[in-house]
């Protein structure tokens, strides 16, 4: 099967989890073509049997380059095996409103495209304060303190859980033609 995976990184959690999903792909005898959104835009997505984009969320929305990339290719999108990965610290926990809010977020994301995605994963993202300005520091401190009262906020902290993202691929991957 010959594979897109588009991606939009803040901070290269996005990225990475988008690298080690190629990766997997390619292990599994699968064709990728792996490419930040920022280069995508005159991508021919019918080249490809299957899509997975790729996006963190970030004061309640996702990167303007991911919104921009499925309103351009809704129509593709629609008419091909398709995962959209959201990635979030919202999704490390077992808070029913923080998992509402990410509903509402993909609701909203989905309306704005006009593209409702075969699936959507749900993906803890990290912790980066190595990464962080000031200012998103002090806010993403006041998070993590209040979601991950044992995290040592002075160090960063990764919470994607890696074998539940490959087993969600594997399934992806047998189920989708090609």
């Amino acid at each position: 099967m010959k594979l897109f995976i588009g991606y939009a990184s803040t901070e290269g959690q996005t990225r990475k989890i988008a690298r080690h999903i190629a990766d997997r792909c390619v292990d599994k005898g699968h064709s990728v073509e792996l490419m930040a959104l920022d280069d995508a835009a005159q991508v021919d997505l019918s080249r490809f049997d299957a899509v997975m984009l790729g996006g963190s969320l970030h004061a309640g929305h996702y990167q303007t380059v991911l919104s921009e990339f499925a309103t351009d290719h809704a129509l593709a999108l629609e008419h091909c095996p398709s995962m959209l990965l959201s990635v979030s610290l919202a999704a490390a926990g077992h808070d029913a409103e923080d998992w509402r809010g990410l509903e509402a977020i993909l609701s909203d994301f989905q309306e704005a495209t006009r593209w409702t995605p075969g699936q959507v994963v749900q993906v803890a993202g990290a912790y980066k304060p190595s990464d962080y300005d000031v200012f998103r520091r002090f806010i993403m401190r006041r998070i993590i303190a209040a979601k991950d009262p044992e995290a040592d906020l002075d160090w960063d902290k990764e919470y994607t859980d890696w074998e539940a993202l490959d087993r969600t691929v594997d399934v992806w991957l047998e189920a989708a033609p090609g």
